[in-house]
């Protein structure tokens, strides 16, 4: 199937930030066979005429789009970031019949509400590598949706969650399908996240919702494969992206100290 997956966000807070979760369902959507193609709104000017390019070229037949934020999580002014999730399912559905699935971290948060206020025609929370590509598969096979974490608008979850145990088991996104601002390789910050999953429930955070409870971890050799090939690619700027980096203290050494 043709697979158009779009990044949605284009705060700029800190630093600018690549779509590493949406490129991650893009490597593993790749790897089941299908084609793909990727549309970060940060990297473009106008947002709705780079999408109705990417539905004209493309033709696709399923729609992604990734939502990383609800707010920018400042307590005295907030400002609410999905007024341009709107725009854009809004763009896509002038410009598409295909399906649209929501997923991402900021959706994972509050599912439901998200698909109904977006209007999309169903979305996927938490780990979209497994269930996205199966939900492609019931799509493309027009087969029953009972899918892990999906969720459709007026029916709620279609099946509970599933977490993969070893991180290993989902590819990891080259560079290529990260779409980058026009501004160079070398000021860019790459995210790595060597492990999902959080235990300590602090009530201010959102870790365990999004990714479970039980930390799951790639293996030292499957990270410090990919930094080298990420810096030789041109990216000396790398951070790591955990919740929990320093825990346990002990893979965070291995990492730190492993080599090939």
């Amino acid at each position: 199937m043709r697979v158009l997956l779009i990044s949605v966000n284009t705060e700029t807070i800190n630093m600018l930030v690549p779509p590493v979760g949406l490129a991650c369902v893009a490597a593993a959507t790749l790897q089941a066979g299908h084609e793909v193609r990727v549309l970060d709104l940060l990297a473009v000017r106008d947002a709705g005429d780079a999408i109705r390019r990417a539905a004209g070229d493309f033709h696709p037949e399923v729609i992604g789009i990734s939502i990383r934020n609800i707010d920018d999580q400042n307590m005295k002014q907030p400002r609410f970031l999905l007024e341009r999730a709107k725009e854009a399912v809004s763009c896509c559905r002038n410009a598409s019949d295909a399906p649209i699935v929501l997923g991402g971290a900021g959706y994972s948060i509050f599912p439901e509400s998200s698909l109904q206020y977006l209007g999309a025609d169903m979305g996927i929370q938490g780990e979209g590598e497994k269930s996205f590509t199966l939900l492609l598969e019931r799509l493309e096979q027009k087969a029953d949706l009972s899918v892990p974490g999906l969720y459709l608008p007026g029916k709620g979850l279609q099946a509970e969650r599933t977490f993969m145990r070893d991180l290993d088991g989902y590819p990891l996104p080259d560079p290529s399908l990260m779409p980058l601002p026009d501004a160079g390789r070398e000021k860019i910050w790459l995210p790595l996240q060597t492990r999902r999953g959080c235990p300590l429930s602090c009530n201010y955070c959102s870790t365990a919702l999004v990714e479970g409870c039980l930390i799951r971890r790639r293996s030292p050799q499957a990270v410090v494969k990919a930094l080298c090939g990420w810096t030789s690619a041109g990216f000396p700027r790398i951070y790591f992206v955990d919740n929990t980096f320093n825990l346990p203290p002990a893979y965070a050494r291995v990492i730190l100290f492993s080599s090939i």
